[in-house]
């Protein structure tokens, strides 16, 4: 039994989050939303789980890094500084950051690094998404960590290779580009497809959430097996043993 800590207590994870600890094994050490004392949360907490803003994060991971404790990063629209921070703090702590806590998308992932390099540069990858009306970030980080598994199969940097809200008179597709396209309405909590078109064929690889609870008890899954762990950055593959 863990004593969890949730950063973003308010929003809908981490609502979705307390909800799950209330039902399991684990107990709720508290929460914080913005502007209150991570420090002091951390302090009597075995882990956080962190699903606040990326303008929250260096706070949050100094607060971990003061109590020695591990944190779980599941905040989406992270940049490049962002993930420099994490790599800094992962010397101290346990880090798990990633786009989407379900083991599920973990194996799709997987399978996609895997399908980019085989099929090669011959086939085009294309990343669908689709998430609820509210949703602020796009494209969503799980789409994000899609494009990098299928970027990491190909051996190619993602940032240099990506397509994004085409319109107008854009020309032709960009040989060896991986494009993305979101969508956002209802109260989807969320959809992907990962589709691999080549000459006369596709491959369509796909992951759908049913309920949002799915994303908060993998949450508290990877929290868990973060505990005890030595210093470093892992992912949810870690957690899978993939």
């Amino acid at each position: 039994m863990a004593a969890i800590g949730i950063i973003g207590r308010d929003g809908r994870m981490g609502q979705a989050i307390a909800a799950a600890i209330e039902r399991g094994e684990h107990t709720l050490a508290g929460g914080a939303d913005k502007g209150e004392d991570v420090a002091g949360l951390a302090d009597r907490s075995d882990v956080l789980i962190d699903f606040s803003a990326p303008g929250a994060l260096e706070a949050n991971l100094h607060a971990a890094i003061g109590a020695g404790i591990p944190l779980l990063i599941g905040t989406t629209g992270l940049d490049a500084s962002h993930h420099r921070a994490i790599d800094e703090a992962a010397r101290a702590v346990p880090v798990l950051q990633t786009g989407n806590t379900s083991l599920g998308v973990t194996m799709l992932a997987r399978l996609v690094r895997e399908a980019a390099a085989a099929l090669g540069d011959g086939w085009d990858v294309e990343i669908l998404e689709m998430h609820h009306r509210n949703k602020v970030d796009a494209p969503s980080g799980t789409a994000l960590l899609l494009g990098e598994a299928a970027a990491s199969g190909r051996g190619i940097a993602l940032a240099e290779n990506s397509e994004r809200g085409r319109d107008g008179h854009t020309g032709a597709r960009g040989e060896g580009a991986i494009g993305f396209a979101s969508l956002r309405g209802g109260t989807v909590a969320g959809e992907h497809s990962v589709i691999l078109a080549g000459e006369d064929e596709r491959i369509v690889l796909s992951h759908v959430a049913e309920d949002r609870t799915l994303f908060a008890r993998c949450a508290l899954t990877g929290a868990a097996w973060l505990i005890g762990r030595e210093p470093g950055r892992y992912t949810m593959e870690d957690v899978l043993g993939i």
